[in-house]
């Protein structure tokens, strides 16, 4: 037989050391990164080729091929189960390694090393490259869609994986859920606590959902999400989901509380958070908030459960509810804000049902149009009414509860009222033309509230960070729209919408934090104030308080010293004679320059509000501005870390929303909170 040159992921690595059982400490040859492994379970060094070190990672991959394609070659004459075919294929030579894997004392077996199996296909063995970035890509499906483990025993599921990939080897589903998933959030948390130990400044989203386990059972559950929103050492905003933990048994604030400091005290954050933003508890977690009888491509069933859900609650348990509210209050202390974007969806709601038994007739009609008319009509011609973003069966049950998403289809259903009847053969259905008039005075009522939603919806941007900046103008304009607007058939969603903004975002606008951010921003300025001098001492008390008494949240770690700091004499490069124990002789000839003299917080105001405002990204400008405007500086970064609308994980508790509901006959994955926490930190490991 030929000889075939031995392959090893390790000619890319120097040992440094090697201990006992098979331990060796590694530096990669190209970017000196120390790596801990065994000898025999090489995953993290193909792992750390393939993120680092692509054109690398596929001459390795390369040449593996070519050795599996020379041994298939030469050694055709033996039979394919020989010990002796086997033993090479699986150690390229070397040592044999069909070891399952252990970690945390529970050995793992299933996957790799068989080979012969399936009509003659050699498998791949369990660490071949090929084989470990297949189960990678099987745990990012299972990952961004929230899949159970279960997945991938289903037998469709299997043949494509066999006709893809015939040498690949599915992992069974209690390696993946107990092994492979833990071991990628293991990662995460290890990659998040890094992060924030080098963070310049952090605020924090606490994240309720509440729901029910069954109204047989009568248990009542949730589950708490924690967010960190931190400005990395590079001025970078960025977000990490510290912890998603299922609350079985109720959801009571003092447990929440305990739970929450428990996560800030194992991250290290404790303490150090500038702001943290929570919704009020318990009544008004997450509720409904949805056009009343507008169901699109819904089961009526789903929403009269969520009503009888939200109405029980609401009858047993209210007078607990007050002394739990007060627990919650004193539990996160002064810092505690309430997020914006959920209280711009509590005025929609509260003026929504103020006309609700007016708006519910036509909303269902309409709603009903428009599911057979999408239902009924091919896709092709519908491109203009279905671009609100839903149609069909492909319909998200996110967007079916969510309002603007609502507002957009309703107003999309208007503009091609005509269209629809001519297509439509159902007269019973079609809409009258005092039907459109009522609706489209909704849609127009409350465009401005979808406008600001999309804005500062984290969801609608991307996942792009969206602080509280914008929440100030965006009252502005409500407030402005609402007292302009005329409302001749729906009175009372006027006056339900005006009240609502007046009583949950009006204090907003006298709130020395939020006045602090929008000025900050460069966009806006004082450009938006009707009243310039006293928010000109607003801001001037704030920044005082804020730099002259820095409590835990304003310390700064080594890594995130003050641009003052960074500019100091001693850790200047450059020969000083303030950086000397004595003057010195050899520069004697130079003058000395005049110190420059620190600028008080009044003048850098002066100095920032007399540029023109840019629409440049605030964390853009502030990073360019440090040194010119430092004091300003100290405060910009902490307040732009407070996020205006939900988190991530908000959103994906919605998308969830499907596992969330076990009552409702669907199996609940045992590992939903690690699918959740990976899902969130899916750009935290996988970018």
């Amino acid at each position: 037989m030929a000889s075939i040159s031995k392959v090893s992921i390790l000619d890319y690595f120097n040992i440094v050391f090697e201990g006992e059982n098979g331990k060796i400490e590694s530096n990669c040859k190209a970017c000196g990164t120390r790596i801990q492994a065994k000898r025999s379970v090489t995953s993290n060094f193909v792992t750390h080729l393939k993120r680092k070190h692509q054109a690398m990672y596929d001459e390795f991959v390369k040449k593996k091929d070519m050795k599996r394609e020379a041994y298939s070659s030469s050694s055709s004459s033996l039979h394919p189960y020989s010990s002796s075919s086997l033993h090479s294929l699986a150690n390229g030579g070397g040592h044999r390694c069909n070891h399952s894997i252990t970690a945390g004392g529970v050995g793992v077996g299933g996957g790799g090393g068989r080979e012969g199996a399936g009509e003659g296909v050699t498998k791949f063995h369990r660490h071949d490259p090929r084989q470990v970035l297949i189960s990678e890509a099987i745990a990012k499906m299972l990952v961004q869609d929230l899949q159970p483990a279960s997945l991938v025993d289903l037998r469709g599921f299997r043949e494509l994986l066999q006709l893809l990939e015939p040498r690949y080897t599915p992992e069974p589903p209690r390696y993946l859920h107990t092994q492979l998933l833990p071991a990628y959030a293991y990662q995460a948390q290890l990659a998040t606590r890094q992060a924030l130990a080098s963070a310049l400044s952090l605020s924090l989203s606490v994240s309720l959902w509440r729901g029910f386990l069954g109204t047989a059972a009568g248990i009542n559950t949730g589950y708490l999400g924690v967010t960190c929103h931190f400005l990395s050492s590079d001025w970078q905003m960025r977000s990490a989901l510290l912890a998603c933990l299922p609350l079985v048994g109720g959801l009571s604030a003092n447990r929440v509380i305990a739970e929450f400091e428990e996560v800030c005290v194992a991250h290290g954050v404790s303490g150090r958070a500038f702001r943290v933003v929570a919704d009020p508890f318990p009544a008004e977690t997450h509720p409904s908030c949805r056009l009343p009888g507008f169901c699109i491509h819904g089961n009526p069933g789903d929403d009269a459960d969520e009503e009888e859900e939200e109405s029980g609650d609401e009858g047993g348990e209210r007078e607990g509810e007050v002394e739990q509210e007060d627990w919650w209050e004193g539990g996160l202390g002064s810092g505690r804000i309430d997020c914006f974007c959920c209280s711009l969806g509590q005025c929609v709601r509260d003026g929504l049902l103020s006309s609700s038994p007016l708006l519910s007739s036509t909303l269902a009609k309409a709603s009903s149009f428009y599911n057979y008319v999408t239902s009924a009509v091919p896709h092709d011609k519908l491109v203009g009414l279905l671009r609100g973003g839903l149609g069909g069966a492909g319909s998200s049950r996110a967007g079916e509860r969510d309002w603007a998403v609502q507002l957009k289809v309703l107003r999309g259903l208007l503009d091609s009222a005509e269209f629809l009847e001519d297509v439509s053969d159902r007269a019973d259905l079609v809409l009258s033309g005092q039907e459109v008039a009522l609706l489209r005075e909704l849609t127009d009522t409350l465009e401005p509230f979808t406008e600001a939603w999309d804005m500062v919806h984290t969801h609608r941007q991307g996942d792009r960070h969206v602080s509280i900046s914008l929440a100030l103008p965006c009252v502005l304009g409500l407030r402005k729209h609402l007292s302009e607007c005329v409302s001749p058939q729906l009175p009372c969603l006027l006056l339900g919408l005006s009240q609502a903004v007046e009583r949950r975002l009006a204090p907003i606008l006298e709130d020395p934090l939020y006045v602090t951010a929008t000025t900050l921003d460069p966009q806006f300025k004082l450009t938006w104030s009707s009243d310039p001098d006293w928010h000109r001492q607003v801001l001037l008390d704030e920044v005082t308080k804020h730099t002259q008494t820095q409590g835990p949240s304003m310390e700064l770690t080594p890594q995130a010293q003050s641009p003052d700091a960074a500019l100091s004499p001693a850790s200047s490069p450059l020969p000083s004679s303030t950086s000397l124990s004595r003057p010195c002789k050899l520069f004697s000839f130079i003058k000395q320059r005049p110190t420059a003299q620190a600028k008080s917080v009044e003048q850098e105001l002066v100095g920032y509000l007399r540029e023109e405002p840019t629409e440049e990204e605030p964390l853009h400008y502030w990073r360019r501005k440090t040194i010119d405007f430092p004091q300003l500086s100290q405060v910009a970064k902490r307040a732009f870390t407070v996020p205006a609308g939900t988190s991530t994980v908000e959103t994906i508790f919605t998308s969830a929303r499907h596992w969330l509901q076990p009552g409702r006959g669907r199996a609940l994955p045992k590992n939903l909170e690690t699918l959740i926490y990976l899902k969130t930190n899916y750009r935290l490991l996988w970018t």
